[in-house]
């Protein structure tokens, strides 16, 4: 990475800091100063998103149910469980991740951003990442527009030049019809761990 010169900011994104455990000491041992930003949406959404993108990959990979399911034999209604050892499902856990940043650093230098606004609001959320790191706020709704293709807001690189930046390919994809049921119990599963992330961050993010 480039040296950071007098009134520059370095930025770097690797979403599987967020999971990985020892990211948060190595990350403190580099710089306690640093300031930090995480996405985070709605658990149950994140997980059929995460599937989707595997489901893109991998032709004839079984359905989001038989995953998510201990038990996949057995009846919609019964006495079936949520496997949290799956990776999709684990991963929406955020107070798990979100408790051992806290060990290492305040709740001021961890700013939390919400998914869903992020899509329906981009400016107001990137208004909060420029105050954040204590930019001026160059970025505004000005600069956005959203894609119906797509389903999601693309970014102007500026306002007198409408040249349009969009997420890629892997972004934006029709997700599975997934079972009723299925959807139901998950919510159920994930209720218990985001009242406890409302909880550590302060936040309510009003996931159904």
């Amino acid at each position: 990475m480039p040296a950071t010169l007098e009134g520059q900011i370095t930025m770097e994104k690797t979403p599987s800091y967020w999971v990985t455990k020892s990211a948060p000491k190595r990350v403190y041992a580099m710089n306690p100063a640093v300031k930090l930003i995480a996405v985070v949406r709605d658990p149950v959404t994140r997980a059929i998103s995460d599937y989707t993108q595997s489901a893109s990959k991998r032709s004839g990979l079984p359905r989001f149910e038989d995953f998510v399911l201990l038990n996949t034999s057995a009846q919609w209604g019964g006495s079936w469980s949520i496997d949290a050892s799956w990776p999709p499902v684990r991963l929406g856990i955020y107070a798990r991740p979100y408790r051992r940043w806290l060990r290492r650093f305040p709740k001021s230098r961890l700013l939390l951003i919400n998914g869903e606004r992020l899509v329906a609001d981009p400016a107001a959320e990137m208004a909060r990442v420029q105050d954040f790191l204590g930019l001026k706020r160059v970025i505004t709704d000005k600069h956005f527009y959203f894609n119906s293709t797509k389903g999601f807001p693309c970014l102007l690189k500026s306002e007198s030049k409408a040249v349009p930046h969009c997420l890629g390919k892997t972004k934006g994809r029709n997700h599975p019809q997934i079972n009723v049921s299925v959807i139901k119990r998950l919510r159920e599963f994930y209720k218990p761990h985001n009242e406890k992330f409302y909880q550590l961050s302060g936040i309510h993010f009003r996931w159904p």
